[in-house]
């Protein structure tokens, strides 16, 4: 019983000891190096207009993800104040520990309509893609974020402009299929979705890789696109950091099909350099 007792006591000591070094700061010499990259999981939707119920399914599909392969941890967070590379608690003093944008690699986002940063806010979260290259992988909403604010859209490829079909079954055309998110997916596929219309768009910044086939639909007063160019997920660099967009993703149900929830895997993958693709911006593909 004493040895037991003695062993006991030992292994508590160890764990105690390892967990006291995790504490440690990031750059602290003493910390033991981190084995999985970090992303956080951020949705902000206090101002949504038609709240989507996917978007908490969503997050914990991408905390699965992560946590069942081994390659990331994740935080979930649906407030707004950590995006920062100094974030502060309500008291305004310095928060003690958690996420910032000072030590996660990478931003999984799905986020909705105007959301609240202010200007420090805003210059860390560009900086933390620009200059830091860090990823950034959006999906459905991500667009309908911070309609005011130009360089979000910069960064991210685009701005939501209305979706001319409500959900609907569609052809989706896989253009890019050697890109690691869209390599499972065949070169043509159906897929029932609310499939988001980007304003901004430019096929010389981003590369395309899924496009809608609107050719197949109904026609729709409100299709702005001129040359029936509809891109549905795209990717691109912004500065030194990995930007990933999809418009899949609306139902709660759709990220239980694996070839979404393996498509954005693979994009969170990507976004924090795990693999390679060619960027090479391209024309359309009739």
């Amino acid at each position: 019983m004493k040895k037991t007792l003695v062993g006991l006591a030992m292994s508590a000591a160890v764990l105690c000891s390892g967990w006291l070094f995790a504490q440690r700061p990031e750059g602290d010499p003493r910390r033991p190096p981190r084995q999985r990259k970090v992303v956080l999981a951020w949705a902000d939707t206090r101002n949504g207009v038609a709240q989507h119920d996917s978007v908490s399914h969503a997050l914990s599909v991408i905390e699965r993800l992560g946590y069942e392969s081994g390659l990331y941890d994740t935080y979930i967070r649906t407030d707004s104040n950590i995006i920062s590379k100094k974030p502060l608690m309500t008291t305004g003093d310095p928060a003690s520990g958690g996420p910032s944008l000072a030590n996660v690699d990478a931003i999984f986002f799905m986020g909705h309509r105007e959301i609240q940063l202010d200007a420090e806010q805003r210059a860390d979260l560009l900086a933390f893609v620009h200059e830091d290259g860090k990823g950034f992988v959006a999906a459905h909403t991500a667009t309908t974020a911070f309609g005011s604010w130009p360089e979000f859209h910069e960064m991210l490829g685009g701005l939501y402009d209305e979706h001319p079909w409500n959900t609907v079954e569609a052809p989706v055309i896989n253009e890019d299929p050697n890109f690691p998110a869209t390599k499972h997916l065949p070169q043509m596929f159906t897929f029932t979705d609310e499939f988001y219309q980007t304003s901004g768009f430019s096929r010389e910044k981003s590369r395309v890789l899924l496009r809608l086939d609107i050719s197949k639909l109904p026609s729709k007063p409100n299709v702005h696109s001129k040359d029936g160019d509809f891109p549905l997920a795209w990717a691109k660099m912004y500065g030194k950091g990995r930007v990933f967009y999809s418009s899949l993703g609306h139902d709660a149900k759709t990220w239980d099909n694996p070839d979404v929830y393996h498509l954005y895997f693979e994009a969170i993958k990507w976004s924090l350099g795990l693999s390679e693709a060619d960027l090479t911006p391209r024309p359309r593909k009739y």
